[in-house]
């Protein structure tokens, strides 16, 4: 897969961080709107297809191993487990960091201990960290794996091939 042109990898470098951002966004707040570990993560995902289409793939796999998202999906997988372990004595996947709800100055539901800094949502918003992790991580392989499937005669053909062979 060859580069895109100039005017795609210079839109690639100024948008495709932004994706990461809003994608994260969406997982930090998925317990208060719409969107979650799953929504966030697929946009965060996005940014290894934008990588890998504005830049091709001998450059990409300069930047990125798979084993990053190979980790990530592990990572999201346990972290969700343990989470919803350590709810056990009451049920599996029990809310066992969800406090009293108060209402602080700006009108957020903040829990009352810890100084106001934990969510009232509790072990939620942890397990939408976990899912992001888990879905940007298999996305990801799974968008690698795509591209190299179409790549697997390229040493027979002396180049890049694909689909328009």
């Amino acid at each position: 897969m060859k580069p895109m042109s100039l005017i795609v990898t210079t839109l690639t470098r100024v948008f495709a961080w932004f994706m990461i951002l809003f994608g994260s966004i969406v997982i930090m707040n998925g317990h208060n709107t719409p969107g979650g570990g799953f929504q966030g993560g697929a946009v965060v995902a996005t940014f290894t297809c934008f990588l890998l289409a504005a830049y091709g793939g001998k450059k990409f796999y300069t930047w990125v191993h798979a084993s990053i998202y190979s980790f990530l999906e592990t990572l999201g997988l346990l972290a969700f487990f343990f989470l919803a372990c350590f709810g056990f004595p009451n049920s599996f996947t029990y809310n066992f960091i969800a406090v009293p709800a108060v209402v602080s100055q700006g009108g957020l539901l903040m829990g009352e201990v810890w100084g106001g800094w934990l969510p009232s949502c509790g072990t939620i918003s942890l397990m939408n960290v976990a899912v992001g992790f888990e879905v940007v991580g298999a996305l990801s392989l799974a968008v690698i794996e795509m591209y190299e499937g179409t790549h697997i005669d390229e040493s027979h053909f002396g180049g890049e091939c694909g689909h328009d062979r």
